[in-house]
């Protein structure tokens, strides 16, 4: 197939088990406890990317990782030669349960991508916008399962749901992936679901992503513990609730009339106040409420969003508070650097375990009793080797969402969703545990 060159080079560079697990699919286990996925960071988009390896012969994916995704998409080509590869069939028991918006025809030579009659999905590319209908298809998968400590053996999926993307739809994706692993809420097909299906475990699943492009995040799916380098156990988090919010899109005329009336597979919480240095910023709260009828407004979190993006009201009372507690450190302002609003000096900051010494940012969530802290190694970003700049931008005054913490802001911070309690826990930086995301141990036991 055309694209199997760039799919190998990249799961050469980023498949970063020990292939002595090579043997380990020769003692494939039927029933783990939980699941474990490398992630990295790539340099050039600040997006992060995992590796799935599945099909027949076995193709080592590489995948941006999409938190909010509701489901697996792979650009047609990814599969073209596997024996194990199978198509839907219009109104079939897969199609129904994977929420199919029709059905479709071909009339070309068989291939993936181009089957007698199966049924699709239409879906979007938060990255590029572009909105796509694929077929949906079914592929055996190959994951490494976990104690919580190291990758143990593989463990078979014999028939994972996803669907099928055009090329256009890689437009803006790291280089060498070939399509966007969904770790949305959707109940069936989102891969934190479809794992806890296929082995009996519960529906939970926890991130940690790196803070650099030399670093190797994890994503845990099933039970804990998480366990990091060198052999700290992360528990005691802080819990909030999920919100679910009940419209997909916040335009759904883009999708109309494939899947309007679906619910988001995104993962909202409930802030209700921003702190900066414990005073409490003036913003319009009714913007961090989920509209019902609209979708808009909120908090939601994503990995394919580098940096926080608040709605421009928000953006303006935030930079203008924390540049106010900077000023009052003696913290000089510089001229910004696109795309931020806010930068310094480093010249009176001073470096600690948790970052620059900045103003702290504080996200008040269901009580004045749970909040999660963001120090200055989740809110700054170097620019230039004396300048640094508050890692929030503008989204604009029409902002679909409030708030979205990006990439930055989630990096060596534990989060766990759960799905059955419909709940988030959150650590706070691991930085002030004297560990970090990068630390999980990925030497295999099996």
């Amino acid at each position: 197939m055309a694209s199997s060159p760039i799919i190998f080079s990249a799961a050469l560079l980023l498949f970063i088990f020990s292939l002595s697990s090579s043997s380990s699919f020769a003692k494939l286990s039927s029933r783990p406890n939980a699941l474990v996925l490398p992630i990295t960071k790539d340099k050039t988009t600040l997006q992060y990317t995992t590796v799935i390896n599945s099909g027949t012969p076995l193709v080592a994916a590489s995948l941006v990782f999409d938190l909010g995704g509701r489901h697996l998409w792979v650009e047609t080509d990814t599969y073209y030669w596997s024996t194990s590869f199978e198509t839907s069939h219009c109104n079939s028991p897969m199609c129904y349960h994977a929420g199919s918006h029709g059905c479709s025809r071909c009339f070309s030579d068989y291939r993936p991508g181009c089957n007698a009659d199966p049924c699709t999905l239409t879906f979007k590319n938060p990255l590029n916008r572009m909105v796509d209908t694929g077929d949906i298809a079914s592929e055996v998968v190959f994951i490494h399962s976990t104690n919580g400590s190291n990758p143990g053996r593989v463990v078979k999926i014999p028939s994972l749901i996803f669907s099928l993307g055009s090329t256009d739809l890689l437009n803006g994706l790291a280089n060498g992936t070939v399509g966007m692993a969904g770790m949305g809420r959707h109940s069936v097909i989102g891969l934190p679901s479809q794992f806890a299906k296929a082995f009996g475990f519960n529906r939970k699943f926890a991130v940690c992503l790196p803070s650099s492009s030399g670093g190797r995040g994890v994503a845990f799916f099933g039970n804990g513990p998480y366990v990091f380098l060198p052999g700290i156990r992360i528990s005691d988090l802080a819990t909030t609730p999920l919100l679910v919010n009940p419209v997909l899109v916040a335009d759904p005329i883009i999708y109309s009339p494939f899947v309007y009336g679906e619910k988001s597979p995104e993962y909202f919480i409930g802030v209700t106040a921003i702190k900066i240095d414990e005073k409490t910023v003036p913003i319009n709260t009714r913007l961090l409420k989920i509209n019902g009828t609209t979708g808009l407004g909120g908090t939601k979190l994503s990995t394919v969003n580098p940096y926080t993006v608040l709605e421009t009201s928000i953006f303006k009372a935030v930079t203008s508070a924390f540049v106010r507690e900077a000023t009052a450190r003696n913290i000089t302002r510089v001229p910004s650097v696109k795309p931020f609003g806010a930068c310094f000096s480093t010249k009176n900051v001073v470096v600690t375990r948790l970052g620059y010494a900045v103003p702290e940012i504080q996200l008040v969530l269901q009580s004045k009793d749970v909040v999660w802290r963001i120090y200055g190694a989740n809110s700054m970003v170097n620019v230039r080797r004396d300048v640094i700049c508050l890692g929030f931008v503008d989204g604009g005054v029409n902002a679909e969402t409030s708030v979205v913490i990006g990439g930055l802001q989630l990096e060596d911070n534990l989060i766990e969703i759960d799905l059955a309690s419909n709940t988030l826990g959150f650590s706070s930086t691991l930085l002030g545990r004297q560990t970090n995301c990068a630390n999980f141990n990925f030497t295999s036991i099996a």
